[in-house]
């Protein structure tokens, strides 16, 4: 009877152990792709950052020469110029940093001053720099995150995310997939 007793005991220890092992190895699994999004998106503020600074820098350049600061009327621009005091996610800064910097381009290529000019050039090898590391985190944020919305919706992890009330996360891009919104995607 004893001996019985003890056999079960120990075999309720036994399967307590398992459980709680696989507990813990999913939840690191989790806590893994958490640590790794939120690397990569302090890469990607870094690196907002830096094109921010390098395009604030090309519109005061282009802003110092009368000639075609008359010429130019840009609210791209002036709009720059005002994010440093807003609080905006990175992915409306991506949109907005991509908008001036595709003004800018164009101003480049219309105005010799602007494109013969030494700080100009070496901001656009910067820009070209900076927008493939924004692409490369991108992407790696996007894989990421499509790994961790898998595991915390997928059995037996969901579980361990509900405890946890883990959230799904959204794409770098912000569009949501459920959603009826069809028109998510613009050319």
């Amino acid at each position: 009877m004893m001996d019985s007793l003890m056999m079960i005991l120990l075999l309720i220890i036994v399967i307590a152990c398992i459980i709680f092992g696989i507990f813990i190895t999913l939840y690191n699994k989790i806590q893994d792709f958490i640590i790794r999004i939120d690397e990569v998106e302090s890469k990607i503020d870094t690196s907002l950052r830096n094109k921010y600074d390098h395009i604030n820098r090309c519109v005061s350049i282009v802003k110092s020469n009368e000639k075609i600061s008359k010429e130019i009327e840009s609210k791209t621009f002036e709009e720059i110029v005002k994010l440093r005091n807003r609080k905006i996610s990175n992915f409306d800064l991506y949109r907005k940093l991509k908008d001036a910097e595709l003004e800018f381009l164009v101003i480049n290529d219309k105005y010799d001053e602007i494109s013969n000019n030494e700080d100009i050039k070496n901001i656009v090898k910067k820009l070209d720099d900076d927008n493939d590391k924004i692409e490369i985190n991108i992407d790696y944020y996007n894989r990421n995150t499509t790994e961790y919305n898998k595991l915390i919706k997928l059995f037996p992890t969901n579980i361990i995310a509900s405890i946890c009330k883990y959230k799904e996360r959204l794409f770098f891009d912000r569009k949501n997939m459920k959603d009826d919104d069809y028109e998510d995607f613009k050319l």
